[in-house]
């Protein structure tokens, strides 16, 4: 036996059974069966393994800040100081917590939504037919299809009745594919393989006979998942901008330290004195609350996101969608319903648009005017000619489910939607013959028995039904079909075809005294309908959103070029004039691509069958200029492009498991306008982790500023570690926390997405920030020499004052976050909630510190007078009345302009 077959689609039905030594009737025997499953193993693909509950938890120490926060904890431990390392390690510890079972809420919603994978597979060996488990199934298995039936593995037919399949999780193709068993050339693409048929897609129509050519990873579904798991993990954008922030942050804290130690050593001081200040400022310049600050305002978006249809499975995803520059999106179910239906319906006299819209149809083109008599009749004859099953039936609603050929079920739809019983009219007109399709004749008439004789209803390819026809119904006359009106008909079925459409001629014939036993010809022609798998309402205005945004929205499908075109073109992807796609067959492999196809495949808006590695090769030239990539898709071909994608999207509904399995962001709803709105709350977190960011960094930095100067200057007034520490974990946290928390700035999606080299905080930032800690170190300064100099207070009652003065300053330092423009009173800062909140929390603690005397004691505090309260207190006041005049003077300048 020969295994696997290569490209067993090219040879007829008698080789592959010989090469794969089975039999069209009895299949194998259970003795072979049994030796070809030890030989092959089992038919199954491999699931992505899920991440352990302990590595889970451990990856939450992943970071380079979490490594200083542990060096910090082990050298206040060296200096014996336990409470100052029991404070840091709990910091650790909450925040690994924190993002921990936020990861593990988001896994269990994850295993919430897997589907069930295949269990029974019918199979006849030894002439027998039997259900077993598909995984038991082996290379030459003989297996019986019917409507319904998921396909168990890959398997080349070698029998069809009327077979149809859905194959648009593997292809993105939406229309059914029509199944037969003649041999196809060797380059024939897998979307058009008419004479295989592949694991995980189904049957919808008609029956066969498959003999199994692969199974497990020689699967197209196999393919696809060795491609998944060949894509690599990468760190988020916002993982390497907090890991470069971290850098810069211990550089400085270097450079302050070696500073002080050389100034110390110059000045005489004790080598412990130098070295309790080095940690005092290691401590300072430690954002202790950032990777808690960072963690739960990600939460937060993630809970938000949830509750707007969409499972988040990792946090940092939540930022990067926010960063996101460009969305390549499938097309069958993303941008369209997934569900075929009529658009335009052509007669020999008009040619008008319709829409099924809420169980009504609509004509946005106007009425049927003069072709009434052919509308009738094309929907008589698209219910006659019609297999399609109605399951069941609300008449008051005019709502059914129905099975069946997509297209015949679309006929259905539309006729109910123009207000005729369906179901009496089949049972009016008696189906006595039928004609089956079949890929030979490309036609199915079926005949009727009625009061005045018989009714003849036919559908098929424009150019068969055509030669099958005579006549010409042109409203309440019928005439003679020339050759004239052929040529009309065949070249406006083109036009239709080319717009992506797929299109159906429809003729009758009525009366009595023909031969009912060949009864497909002298037909009357009707007219045309071309089918097509709608876009989604919501979709155009989506697509709007993320242009104005400046996102770059690309489609890449396995479906037809013109189709697709039609598709971009309706949603508005592309403008009505733009005919660019790039094909398939035209992309080079990867090691081809030059620098001119590299800007082209950036330039193109529409890519049409691609088949799954072409996809991932896409998403890969777009990463590599610089593009921040979300992937959308359903499909198992849409898997290896949502792994390689900085953040891939998958859909919950009907999305495949392997994409659900693949994706950092699950969409419950399945809609591309969650995907918009994402991208906008995404863009807003990252606006409110820059503040907070900014806001943390300039706190340390002013403490790192104090220490090194009060250390110099004044050394019995510097920070003590413990109090550096209660700053960085109280009075630092929760107002960082408020930030995170704010709504942001409503015009994010207003604005290009901002570059992804540049760092959380930029040159210009860094100045500002350098401003901002100057401005409270000014004041913690002034505090304290005012103390010493004017009050002649002990070192003791200034490092008190120091401390007090620091902490409030901080807590006011909040409201500076303000955007520009903004009033001082009434900005996104007053009016988020969270800051309120936090303020009243530091205070109140601030106040406890000094009211229990063994706080007190523990952070070395002391009593002080109303009046070092009111210095500390105006003191912490200055650095927010001087920006504010700052902004206020540059808000009236900008005015003026």
């Amino acid at each position: 036996m020969k295994y696997p077959l290569k490209k067993p689609f090219s040879l007829a039905v008698e080789e592959v059974v010989k090469l794969i030594q089975t039999n069209t009737v009895e299949g194998i025997s259970h003795h072979e069966a049994e030796k070809r499953g030890r030989a092959y193993g089992p038919n199954s693909y491999k699931t992505q393994k899920q991440k352990s509950l302990w590595l889970i938890l451990l990856l939450q120490f992943k970071s380079p800040i979490v490594y200083l926060l542990i060096v910090g904890a082990a050298v206040s431990l060296y200096f014996k100081d336990i409470l100052e390392t029991t404070a840091i390690l709990a910091v650790i510890l909450i925040n690994a917590l924190i993002g921990f079972f936020m990861e593990f809420q988001a896994r269990s919603s994850m295993n919430a939504l897997k589907k069930m994978d295949v269990i029974l597979a019918k199979v006849i060996r030894g002439g027998k037919s039997r259900s077993i488990p598909s995984e038991q199934l082996v290379p030459g298995d003989l297996i019986p299809l019917e409507a319904g039936d998921i396909i168990p593995a890959d398997g080349r037919l070698v029998a069809v009745n009327r077979l149809q399949c859905d194959e648009s999780s593997l292809t993105g193709e939406s229309l059914p594919s029509d199944k037969t068993i003649a041999a196809l050339k060797a380059d024939t693409v897998v979307g058009d393989q008419h004479n295989m048929v592949f694991k995980g897609t189904s049957v919808i129509n008609g029956n066969g006979k498959m003999v199994i050519t692969g199974i497990a990873a020689n699967t197209q579904l196999g393919t696809i998942t060795s491609l998944v798991e060949s894509s690599a993990d990468t760190s988020t954008p916002l993982d390497k901008k907090l890991n470069r922030l971290t850098r810069k942050l211990i550089w400085i804290t270097l450079v302050m330290t070696a500073i002080f130690a050389v100034t110390g050593f110059i000045q005489g001081k004790a080598l412990l004195t130098i070295i309790e200040t080095s940690i005092a400022l290691a401590v300072a310049a430690i954002p202790e609350g950032l990777p808690i600050v960072a963690t739960i305002a990600l939460s937060y978006g993630m809970l938000l996101m949830a509750r707007r249809n969409a499972v988040v499975k990792n946090l940092s995803a939540v930022e990067t969608l926010g960063s996101t520059g460009v969305i390549l999106t499938d097309k069958t179910g993303t941008l369209t319903e997934n569900k075929i239906h009529a658009d335009t319906l052509a007669f020999p006299d008009e040619t008008i648009k319709v829409q099924v819209e809420k169980n009504h149809l609509n004509f946005p083109d106007g009425a049927v005017k003069l072709s009434a008599e052919n509308f009738d009749k094309l929907l008589l004859a698209g219910i006659l000619c019609n297999d399609a099953v109605v399951e069941t039936e609300d008449k008051s609603a005019k709502q059914a489910l129905f099975s069946g050929d997509p297209v015949e079920v679309a006929l259905i739809q539309m006729a109910i939607a123009a207000g005729l019983d369906t179901r009496a009219l089949i049972k009016q007109y008696v189906r006595v013959a039928e004609v089956p399709f079949s890929s030979e004749i490309m036609m199915m008439g079926t005949l009727h028995q009625i009061p005045s004789g018989y009714f003849v209803a036919a559908k098929g390819s424009v150019e068969n039904l055509l030669e099958k026809c005579t006549k010409l119904q042109s409203g309440a006359l019928i005439k003679k079909l020339d050759s004239e009106s052929r040529k009309a008909i065949l070249l406006k079925s083109e036009k239709m075809a080319a717009g992506g459409l797929r299109v159906l001629a429809f003729a009758y014939r009525m009366g009595e005294g023909f031969d009912t036993h060949n009864y497909l010809n002298e037909l009357v022609y009707i007219g045309m309908a071309g089918f097509l798998d709608p876009p989604r309402l919501d979709i155009k205005g989506a697509i709007l959103s993320c242009r104005k945004a400046g996102i770059k929205v690309v489609m890449i499908t396995g479906d037809h070029p013109q189709t697709a075109l039609n598709i971009a073109r309706k949603v508005g992807l592309i403008d009505e004039g733009d005919d660019a796609v790039i094909t398939g067959k035209e992309l080079p492999q990867t090691e081809l691509l030059t620098k001119a196809w590299r800007q082209r495949i950036l330039e193109t808006a529409v890519f049409a069958r691609a088949s799954p590695k072409q996809k991932l090769e896409i998403a890969d030239v777009f990463q590599k200029a610089g593009s921040i990539v979300a992937m959308t898709g359903d499909g198992v071909n849409d898997a290896p492009a949502l792994k390689k994608a900085d953040v891939g999207i998958a859909m919950g509904i009907r999305g495949t498991q392997v994409a659900k399995e693949t994706a950092s962001i699950i969409l419950k709803d399945d809609s591309f306008t969650s995907i918009a709105q994402a991208v906008a709350h995404g863009r807003e977190i990252f606006q409110n982790i820059q503040k907070f960011v900014v806001y943390l960094v300039s706190c340390n930095l002013s403490e790192i500023f104090i220490v090194t100067i009060l250390g110099v200057a004044i050394p019995g007034a510097t920070l003590l570690p413990l109090q550096i520490l209660f700053l960085n974990m109280v009075t630092d946290i929760f107002p960082a926390l408020a930030l995170g928390l704010g709504t942001g700035d409503k015009t994010v999606m207003l604005r290009p997405p901002r570059a992804p080299e540049k760092n959380i905080i930029t040159n210009k930032k860094w100045l500002i920030i350098a401003l901002y800690s100057a401005s409270i170190t000014s004041a913690v300064v002034i505090a304290v020499v005012y103390c010493k100099e004017v009050l002649h207070s002990d070192d003791r009652i200034c490092n008190n004052i120091a401390f007090i003065t620091l902490t409030f300053a901080q807590l006011f330092h909040v409201f500076n976050m303000s955007s520009d423009g903004e009033g001082f009173i009434n900005n996104e800062i007053t009016r988020n909630k969270w800051v309120w909140i936090a303020m009243l929390i530091c205070s109140g603690l601030t106040i406890m510190v000094f009211a229990v005397p063994g706080m007190r004691l523990v952070l070395g505090l002391s009593v002080l007078s109303f009046t070092l309260w009111a210095v500390a207190t105006v003191a912490s006041l200055l650095p927010l009345l001087v920006f504010q005049a700052v902004k206020a003077v540059q808000k009236m300048k900008s005015r003026r302009g």
